[in-house]
């Protein structure tokens, strides 16, 4: 798994995407802006929310919530699903709080990968409560909650990530 940052020039800062390479289902990108060369072309891009979808190629995934914003920008999501269905790579979809927005959870590499709903500039801190509305942060964190019995374990010795959605419950790998 690998994540890279390029400049966009919307937002005039550094944005985030993340790529996978699965054994079975091939590339997969999330949320793909600028991806290095090396990489190659992706089978597949997962969009986490419909203004993400930026430079999706390969057979394009979104949740069919998505399917017409998506449209309305000029991407073809050639394949919407539904929450519980079977996705490349084993890649498991969860929507979250926000209205519009979902996570993905990758088994393999016992990572979440996000869109906006955690925002890290440095510190990793939920989305503002205007983007969530009607909605509260507090929502979002219940949302964001591992499901199962999972739990989540922290990353990178950030003690604040920890604090984020309760004691031991913040990072982004699961046990």
């Amino acid at each position: 798994m690998r994540r890279w940052t390029a400049w966009h020039e919307e937002w005039k800062q550094e944005v985030g995407s993340v790529a996978y390479d699965s054994p079975h289902d091939g590339l997969i990108f999330f949320d793909p802006l600028e991806p290095p060369a090396e990489l190659g072309e992706p089978a597949h891009t997962f969009v986490t929310v419909f203004f993400h979808a930026r430079e999706a190629r390969g057979r394009v995934w979104a949740p069919k919530a998505l399917v017409r914003r998506l449209a309305s920008r000029g991407v073809e999501v050639t394949d919407p699903f539904g929450p519980g269905d079977e996705l490349p790579g084993g890649v498991e979809c969860f929507e979250t709080a926000r209205s519009g927005e979902v996570v993905y959870w990758v088994p393999s590499e016992r990572a979440l990968v996000v869109g906006d709903v955690l925002l890290a500039d440095p510190d990793l801190r939920l989305c503002p409560n205007g983007w969530l509305r009607p909605k509260t942060q507090d929502d979002l964190k219940e949302s964001l909650r591992p499901r199962g019995g999972a739990t989540l374990e922290r990353r990178d010795g950030a003690e604040r990530r920890g604090r984020l959605l309760g004691a031991g419950r913040a990072g982004a790998r699961r046990r």
